[in-house]
């Protein structure tokens, strides 16, 4: 008698699918549709099926495969997506008992963006400072982080920081409709994804309960363990998933190992001090000009915190729109090898080209590009961009705990940060 694995979804239920073994897939799916099915808007569909050898086993092992991805509640229930979708059919394929594929139904593909075609600075009549003006007003920063930059951040990481580890989304909730990169966290879905190859010990995610709910999903949480996924259903009274809240410290100082989310850059003072009075591991992603910023400059001078690996300049907003952001990735994970002669260009004074250094009103010198003075003794001033390439790691400091605003000819220019050489009086 031959034996078969199936992946079935119900019509009403498009985040989630149920994994299981029969020996007759159509009077299974007629048992599904007629037992399940109370309501005839209620239907199941197969979304993959094959021929298995010794089908108990490869179900069990499917089972401890994807844990964190099976609901407590229900243990037939896994969680669905298009990207879930592929690693259950890897597995299955990959598995020593798959025999022969019968039927699939892959998931709709994902709508392309269209190419983006980005206008220089020029043609678009503005300059840096514009840009970093403008980025550190944005006030409608509801913004999705696309999966693609997530991942291309979080892959530079060695592996072994995450192991056994409890990671905090406490701006995020990996819960929508379609649990995918249209309505769910890119945070939360590169954890549920990567989960077992991180050898993660739990994911915690909440929802930020702001004004405009980014996820449709209202003031949720979920924990995803090894043991399967529950939603945080004995909250206090209240609760509103919002980071400064009563139950997000309490995750966040008694149970959270790291932190990694997209905090609101309009409230990003308030979550720096929060997290950083917390001494958790994090890797954040938050607005480019904060280390120009006199509520951050303390943490970078003090070293709890620095740059980490790359900048986001594209984000998503609710409606799947492009919109642009100067924001870069901070942690407190040591990254070695960060700072290079590459990026940052140390040379004597003489040999920087007039174009990147000159004296502001005040007789405090300039410079940019990645230009540093090799040789010069007394403090000068540098932009955000020295500062997240990591002139800091390169035997300098910074001398001034506030932003530091040059003038030229009377005029304004955009804040800077005043370092020194470390050894330097």
């Amino acid at each position: 008698m031959k034996q078969y694995l199936y992946l079935v979804q119900s019509s009403l239920e498009p985040s989630k699918c149920k994994i299981g073994i029969t020996h007759d897939l159509k009077r299974r799916l007629k048992e599904y549709n007629s037992v399940t099915g109370q309501s005839q808007e209620n239907t199941y569909r197969y979304l993959f099926t094959c021929e298995v050898a010794n089908m108990r086993q490869i179900e069990q092992d499917i089972k401890n495969a994807f844990a964190h991805l099976r609901e407590i509640q229900s243990r037939e229930i896994y969680f669905y997506n298009p990207s879930l979708f592929e690693n259950y059919l890897s597995y299955i394929k990959a598995h020593p008992g798959f025999i022969a594929q019968i039927n699939i139904k892959p998931p709709k593909p994902k709508k392309e963006l269209k190419p983006l075609t980005t206008p220089s600075m020029q043609e678009r009549g503005v300059t840096r400072k514009t840009l970093l003006d403008k980025a550190m007003r944005v006030k409608n920063d509801e913004f999705y982080t696309r999966y693609e930059d997530v991942e291309k951040e979080l892959s530079q990481y060695p592996i072994a920081i995450w192991k056994n580890k409890v990671v905090f989304c406490n701006c995020d909730d990996a819960i929508g409709e379609n649990r995918d990169y249209t309505d769910s966290s890119a945070f939360a879905l590169y954890f549920l994804k990567h989960f077992f190859r991180l050898k993660l010990k739990k994911l915690i995610c909440t929802h930020y309960g702001s004004p405009q709910d980014l996820f449709n999903a209202g003031a949720r949480g979920y924990i995803f363990t090894k043991e399967g996924a529950h939603e945080m259903k004995l909250s206090p009274p209240n609760y509103n998933g919002g980071f400064e809240e009563k139950e997000s410290l309490r995750i966040l100082n008694e149970e959270a190992d790291i932190v990694c989310t997209n905090p609101p850059f309009s409230r990003a003072i308030e979550y720096w001090k929060i997290l950083i009075k917390s001494k958790k591991k994090f890797i954040i992603l938050s607005n480019i000009t904060n280390c120009v910023n006199t509520a951050f400059i303390p943490y970078f001078a003090k070293k709890k915190a620095w740059a980490g690996f790359h900048s986001v300049d594209w984000y998503l907003t609710p409606k799947r729109q492009l919109v642009r952001a100067a924001g870069h990735f901070f942690t407190n994970f040591v990254i070695k090898g960060r700072a290079t002669r590459a990026r940052l260009k140390l040379l004597p004074l003489e040999q920087i080209q007039d174009g990147y250094k000159r004296f502001d009103d005040g007789g405090v010198l300039l410079v940019d590009n990645n230009y540093i003075p090799s040789d010069y003794d007394a403090p000068f001033a540098v932009s955000a961009r020295q500062i997240l390439n990591g002139v800091l790691e390169c035997g300098f400091k910074i001398v001034k705990l506030s932003k530091y605003v040059p003038y030229i000819e009377g005029k304004e220019k955009f804040a800077r940060v005043l370092i020194c050489k470390a050894e330097a009086k």
